[in-house]
């Protein structure tokens, strides 16, 4: 008997028992009024880094959550200040070598320094400082500063990145996106660690192992083949069209060929929304500066992320301004958090107690590159720079057999991140504390695009997007509160952007 059935043996079992002690958030009215959905996945910046300061926005809707938050969604879950705008003071801190605390501080500038750590191994230190094998059991985020100071010792003490927040007048953009439209302040990345296995959550439920951005690239034309499938694979199945629009390399390049015809320029989008033109599903991609650095627009330090913020300001004004605005639901999101500070611990993932949303653990990956070896435990392509990562925290740790049940395993997700969701749909100034990671996404779109009737179990991959909530109370279907809500304008980059022009 294959891993594949295996898996899915258990995946029926499980999923029949999904509706003990889960509680799904419906939107109001009908979701299949959907007819497009556009995904922006940037990088690396955590939800403190980004929102932390929303809730003392200068004349904005929301303050900060004090105590029980349910039914208040006027209340963001940010960083613990005083004061309002770009004159905080806060609290948040994290201990340094000597053990004296580093607050949460306003950084203005929009190029940051060096990238800091978000590998597997350091998020788990950055998690927990004393004990980072056992985050499933604690996670009190108190080893940011250690941890990036252990990485990039060359680093001044005073600069702290890590410590570092944004306001509105750093992010105009984005502040403005999320006061008319809504967020979500418990939206994790998919595991706590880095880019490949976080954007692997969201092309396909699972990381099949993988825990190493390095093994990104896969070494095969026709990408990874995870065992349990693809979202594309899915929207092919279902007839659903879907479009992933690149800058310089396409995300779907991990699980497809490069040259497929699910795939365009990114100057194409403003030409299609235009025409009425966008397909069910669209992917958009930043430039992530694989072939000009000095293009990359993905907001990943030390890139100018007004770069970004501009990007996306285009993209969001050419679906507002076009005739596929009424039906759209647009999610913003960051990969991961980029080795940036957040106060909240990262709770375990709904998966139905499975250690895995797959069968698969952390460093023993399986695919079907090559099979049937390549299905069993360890026998996937490329996972080399993985099992050093899982062997690093766990000694005990072999590429086949038992995985050591005291090592960190693929069942709490990461580090929150931010999300916006711009849509007619969106409730005005709004903040859901449903929690969710990138599957909600995948299993917004197998919810709307996959099923005959809403009510009825949506397809999956894993275990991960069958149990992960839609995030639909951020919408109301019925009488599209947010139609004819403007969206604000972003300043273009510029060299002189503060932190951006060399010493």
């Amino acid at each position: 008997m294959t891993q594949k059935v295996i898996f899915w043996g258990q995946l029926c079992l499980l999923a029949a028992g999904l509706s003990l002690g889960s509680v799904e958030a419906h939107a109001d009215g009908d979701l299949r009024k959907v007819n497009h959905v556009v995904v922006i996945m940037m990088e690396n910046h955590s939800f403190d880094n980004y929102f932390g300061a929303l809730p003392y926005a200068s004349h904005g809707p929301y303050h900060r959550c004090k105590g029980r938050v349910e039914g208040d969604h006027r209340c963001v879950d940010g960083l613990t200040c005083t004061g309002s705008g770009s004159s905080l003071n806060c609290t948040n801190s994290n201990p340094d070598e000597n053990g004296n605390p580093v607050s949460s501080f306003h950084d203005p500038r929009l190029c940051t320094g060096s990238d800091m750590d978000h590998g597997w191994v350091g998020s788990h230190f950055e998690a927990n400082w004393m004990s980072p094998i056992s985050t499933i059991v604690s996670t009190p985020n108190n080893g940011f500063i250690l941890r990036n100071d252990v990485s990039f010792p060359d680093v001044q003490p005073t600069d702290h990145d890590t410590m570092g927040y944004y306001t509105g007048d750093d992010l105009p953009f984005y502040y403005g996106l999320a006061e008319t439209f809504g967020i979500d302040d418990r939206y994790f990345c998919s595991l706590i660690g880095p880019t490949f296995p976080n954007r692997a959550y969201l092309i396909a439920a699972t990381s099949f192992g993988h825990v190493s951005t390095s093994e990104d690239i896969p070494p095969i034309p026709a990408g990874y083949r995870p065992i349990t499938g693809t979202i594309y694979d899915l929207l092919d199945k279902y007839g659903v069209s879907w479009i992933d629009y690149y800058s310089d390399v396409p995300t779907s390049i991990d699980a497809r060929p490069f040259l497929s015809n699910n795939l365009a320029p990114i100057t194409q989008f403003a030409t299609d929304a235009a025409a009425g033109n966008l397909p069910q599903v669209a992917y958009v991609d930043p430039n992530f500066g694989f072939l000009v650095p000095a293009d990359e627009s993905d907001e990943h330090p030390p890139s100018d992320i007004r770069k970004g913020q501009y990007l996306i300001s285009q993209i969001v004004a050419a679906v507002r301004n076009s005739p596929s605005w009424k039906d759209t639901v647009i999610f913003i999101t960051y990969d991961e958090h980029g080795g940036t500070y957040d106060h909240v611990p990262p709770p375990r993932a709904r998966q139905a107690g499975a250690l895995n949303p797959d069968g698969i653990s952390p460093g023993q990956c399986a695919d079907l590159s090559n099979p049937p070896e390549s299905e069993l435990p360890g026998g996937g392509y490329n996972c080399a720079a993985s099992q050093g990562a899982v062997a690093e925290l766990c000694p005990d740790f072999t590429p086949t057999g038992p995985f050591p049940r005291d090592c960190p395993n693929f069942n709490q997700y990461g580090f929150r991140v931010p999300l916006i969701a711009v849509s007619p749909f969106s409730k005005r100034h709004y903040v859901s504390h449903t929690v969710g990671d990138h599957t909600s996404i995948d299993a917004f779109i197998e919810k709307r695009f996959m099923t005959t009737t809403t009510a009825l179990p949506h397809p999956a991959m894993t275990l991960r997007d069958a149990n992960a909530l839609t995030l639909e109370d951020m919408f109301d279907f019925t009488r599209s509160p947010s139609l004819n809500s403007g969206v604000p304008a972003a300043p273009a980059p510029d060299p002189s952007d503060p932190g951006c022009t060399p010493d």
